[in-house]
């Protein structure tokens, strides 16, 4: 994401996922340190359509999000992930960490354009979730994902099918965020191991402003609830045990990635319809 995004989130208390740049070879991130998405667990080959994303400016690599296939050359992400980005590329590896090549593009890697929903805009207004809309972003590939490395694909939803969840209904986290809070020597910074994970949350059902537009996820990590950070941004939730993606995720209320998060949600029919012309 971009600096001056950044600066505004943190002034505004909310938080975007993707705020989180990609460092050339991860070697900050060696040090053991729990799991998490937060609270979560490795992925273990559940959602191998679930990959690592890094943008690029004109300056080169810039920031990083995560997003799932739809199919060989479709990826689903956050609208503040492919807004301004000249290319990107995708990692699906479960475990980027390591990764001679990251964040460039090589071998490992495929390279797609980013198209961003025309809807998108950010910030829109005070409060939440007012703050953002149209946050939904699709990179097509110019080359297909092998089908040795992935043979299968989220789905996308019914129109409406957020309607039907009740409240504590269970959606899945799948991402590749920073995992770990950092404290000494300045504020609090979050650092993570560019790993693919996996965690529960409980919807929060009910009518809010723009709830057509965003669902509501807690994220109680105490309570064994993960929680969505830095570089989550644009990975799918899921109904809870299908490959089903109600939304992807937007951004949080606060920098310790706990509480609330907001969920753009995919099952609106004006997204369902740009997406799909895009497939």
């Amino acid at each position: 994401m971009r600096r001056n995004h950044i600066l505004l989130l943190f002034s505004a208390g909310l938080v975007l996922g993707c705020a989180d740049g990609p460092s050339p070879t991860g070697a900050a991130n060696d040090a053991p340190r729990p799991l998490a998405i937060v609270a979560g667990q490795p992925d273990a080959g559940r959602h191998p359509y679930v990959g690592l994303l890094v943008f690029d400016n004109a300056e080169g690599p810039a920031w990083r999000c995560s997003g799932s296939l739809l199919s060989a050359t479709v990826v689903l992400t956050a609208g503040h992930c492919t807004e301004g980005a000249v290319a990107a590329r995708i990692w699906v590896d479960e475990s980027v960490q390591g990764n001679t090549e990251y964040p460039f593009g090589g071998a490992t890697s495929y390279e797609g354009e980013a198209h961003t929903y025309p809807g998108f805009c950010i910030p829109c207004g005070p409060g939440l979730p007012g703050f953002a809309h149209g946050d939904v972003g699709i990179v097509v590939l110019s080359e297909p994902v092998p089908t040795s490395l992935v043979n299968q694909y989220a789905q996308l939803p019914t129109a409406g099918l957020v309607e039907s969840l009740g409240n504590n209904s269970v959606i899945d986290q799948i991402g590749y965020g920073v995992q770990r809070q950092l404290h000494g020597g300045g504020p609090p910074a979050w650092t993570g191991r560019l790993i693919r994970l996996q965690a529960p949350a409980l919807t929060i059902s009910g009518h809010f402003v723009h709830s057509d537009e965003f669902l509501r996820v807690s994220a109680n990590n105490a309570q064994g609830k993960g929680g969505t950070c830095f570089g989550d941004s644009g990975g799918p939730h899921l109904v809870g045990a299908t490959d089903v993606a109600v939304g992807v995720t937007s951004y949080g209320t606060n920098s310790n990635c706990a509480g609330v998060n907001y969920v753009m949600r995919i099952d609106r029919p004006d997204v369902l319809d740009w997406i799909q012309t895009l497939q």
